[in-house]
């Protein structure tokens, strides 16, 4: 029931937050007991603070009430940002990492951290020591970003910056390894 639910509501929440002017990261509906929970998570280029997070939950609970024929039934709204733990797993998460350290773990080699520079429609460029490497989403078995307790080196931030326009996919696949 809550995945039939999910399937018929996610359309209705997708919209609201996008009219608000974020994008919709995950939705889910779950049973507790008596309400539906009713679980969405939102996120933007710029990230998401407190007072948007509010202004998007009024949003998507309007869109919710105007149809409440679809929920029947109580529910209980949960809307957040994705933490620093989420993984980066479409080109929008590797956009919005720019100039993070991520862990990656690809599917095949040996897991490497790195700083995320230009993410391309189907790569990233990560700088890794001192060596700029084009990596694949498809190849990549996890990314998380690692929190950081210091600024980046400036001289990796220029490097990235400088190498912003990239030649994403047009050498060989460095960060496959």
């Amino acid at each position: 029931m809550p995945g039939e639910l999910a399937s018929r509501l996610q359309p209705i929440v997708a919209e609201a937050v996008t009219a608000a002017g974020f994008d919709l990261d995950s939705f889910e509906v779950q049973q507790a007991g008596r309400r539906q929970l009713v679980k969405v998570v939102v996120d933007a280029d710029d990230g998401i603070g407190l007072d948007e997070v509010a202004e998007v939950s009024r949003k998507v609970a309007a869109a919710l009430d105007e149809n409440e024929h679809v929920l029947a039934s109580a529910y209980t709204l949960e809307v957040t940002s994705p933490g620093l733990d989420r993984p980066l797993t479409e080109q929008r998460h590797w956009r919005r990492a720019r100039f993070r350290l991520v862990k990656v773990t690809p599917a095949e080699g040996d897991a490497f951290v790195g700083r995320v520079g230009h993410a391309g429609a189907d790569a990233a460029r990560i700088l890794v020591g001192s060596e700029l490497r084009d990596v694949r989403y498809a190849h990549v078995a996890k990314a998380v970003v690692e929190i950081e307790f210091k600024q980046p080196p400036a001289e990796d931030l220029k490097l990235l910056e400088n190498d912003a326009s990239g030649t994403i996919g047009a050498e060989t696949e460095k960060g496959s390894k």
